[in-house]
């Protein structure tokens, strides 16, 4: 069934995306406040006598989808203020790219690739797996890894890709590394959403849009998912020590764009390549909410611009929430 479904869900979905669009404006003329809350984040306030940030020094941090935009930004920080970084990437040749040149950027050679491909929930068991026989902690996960696609296609497991990509493969990856991250607190999951959660209604009899298939209703449902799943699984975490939290990352001019898009999204990407915010900027909250003492303890929070907005209202409906993870641990075979 739907969850309070509109009558007119195309109207509701439309007159979403015109408000995303009026956003990106907004997010372009607005002051950079993040870049004033996050500066102890993106200045070398503690460097080391190598001239390296060294306040994440010890502290190992895992960002998925990290061969480009807001993912390597956030591997490149990260790195920078000393953490040994795991970054997940697809494709080899362009992991060991990104990895040389986060080393050579950051001066720091403990920037480690794991393979996999999200698309594939046996690939992503392959690298919670891989990741627990090399490190025996880990301190920060940074669950950045998502896109759309134009045309409904399926995953390995026979999921629509989109909710397969940025919601289930995030979903399987967390838990299965919990217990690591609970032997190392205190520690924080990161997971990037975006504001088109706004616009996302989750049809329940019909998560895999089988019967209509829209890029951005696809996409909004995905970010939709990623904040339930934040605020349910911060419920679990408490008094584990360890912290869970969400974001907006911007509307940032990233290859996300370079998808066919609909017309009525066509603008949008134009404004995107041409005014959006660059990777760097995007990866504020994420570096932000990784490492600030600004948000230590600080848990099941929705972020944009490094401070704390109100999310979508059905995000916050317990009942969702739960129906969400239920249906998720299903698809995912989680015990």
């Amino acid at each position: 069934m739907f969850y309070d479904l509109p009558m007119d869900v195309s109207f509701v979905r439309r007159k979403a995306s015109i408000l995303f669009v009026l956003q990106v404006i907004y997010v372009i003329l607005k002051a950079d406040h993040c870049y004033q809350m996050s500066r102890n984040v993106l200045l070398f306030l503690s460097k080391g006598q190598n001239g390296m940030d060294t306040a994440m020094a010890g502290k190992i941090c895992m960002v998925t989808g990290a061969n480009s935009g807001i993912g390597r930004e956030t591997a490149l920080g990260l790195a920078k203020m000393g953490a040994t970084v795991v970054m997940v990437c697809r494709n080899r040749a362009k992991g060991e790219a990104a990895q040389r040149d986060i080393k050579q950027q950051s001066g720091n050679d403990a920037v480690d690739l794991l393979l996999a491909d999200f698309a594939s929930l046996q690939a992503v068991r392959q690298l919670a797996s891989e990741f627990q026989q090399r490190y025996n902690r880990l301190d920060v996960l940074v669950n950045n890894a998502g896109s759309f696609f134009g045309q409904r296609i399926l995953s390995t497991d026979g999921y629509e890709m989109t909710f397969a990509v940025n919601h289930l493969a995030s979903f399987l990856l967390t838990n299965l590394l919990l217990d690591t991250l609970k032997a190392s607190t205190p520690a924080r999951i990161v997971n990037v959403s975006s504001d088109a959660q706004m616009a996302g209604i989750l049809n329940f009899d019909d998560l895999q849009m089988s019967k209509r298939y829209r890029m951005f209703a696809a996409y909004a449902q995905s970010k939709l998912a990623n904040t339930l799943f934040t605020y349910a699984l911060a419920r679990r975490l408490e008094g584990t020590g360890v912290t869970v939290n969400c974001l907006h990352p911007g509307v940032v001019a990233t290859n996300i764009w370079s998808q066919p898009l609909p017309p009525f999204l066509r603008p949008l990407a134009g404004i995107s390549r041409f005014f959006g915010i660059s990777a760097v900027q995007g990866a504020r909250t994420s570096l932000y909410l990784a490492t600030s003492a600004d948000v230590e303890g600080v848990t099941g929070k929705y972020f944009a611009d490094c401070r704390e907005k109100t999310s979508a209202k059905i995000s916050y409906d317990t009942a969702v929430q739960e129906r969400l993870w239920e249906i998720s641990a299903q698809m995912t075979a989680l015990s």
